[in-house]
């Protein structure tokens, strides 16, 4: 019989490596209504390195292309807007990984704890949130987050 311990060696072994994101859905805990986070084809990617360090980068896939350089000021809103980035630690549990925030996007971010329990479909890394505050609305929500290996 596996152990504990045998179960989260093999979810870490089976997550290490980048992951390409295919789709990132919101569901409203008011609601119930369920929408694309970041569009409809956000692009973006999370990688799991063996050291226990994780990065994160997603895009929406309709993100606009400034029209000067520099960004004028509303550009550079949009565009922090249409982003979701941060770096830290993981830990592999049971049924969800927790990565332990030391860089982001989002100031408020930095420090925290994001757990994301883990299943699998196939070939796809299938992430869910607990109920948390949307950071672009300030809605209560969970996130669904489709990966596949890249």
């Amino acid at each position: 019989m596996d152990t504990a311990q045998d179960t989260i060696t093999t979810l870490h072994q089976r997550i290490l490596g980048t992951w390409k994101i295919l789709a990132w859905k919101r569901r409203l805990v008011e609601s119930g209504e369920e929408s694309d986070a970041f569009g409809p084809d956000p692009t973006g990617c999370i990688n799991y390195a063996p050291d226990g360090r994780l990065m994160v980068l997603v895009l929406r896939g309709d993100r606009p292309c400034p029209s000067e350089n520099p960004p004028t000021e509303s550009e550079k809103i949009v565009l922090f807007d249409s982003m979701f980035a941060y770096a830290g630690t993981y830990i592999v549990e049971l049924d969800r990984v927790t990565h332990n925030l030391d860089a982001s996007w989002n100031e408020l971010w930095t420090g925290t704890l994001q757990t994301r329990f883990i299943s699998f479909e196939n070939d796809r890394l299938i992430y869910t949130t607990p109920e948390t505050v949307d950071p672009m609305d300030g809605k209560l929500c969970t996130y669904k987050v489709t990966l596949v290996r890249s």
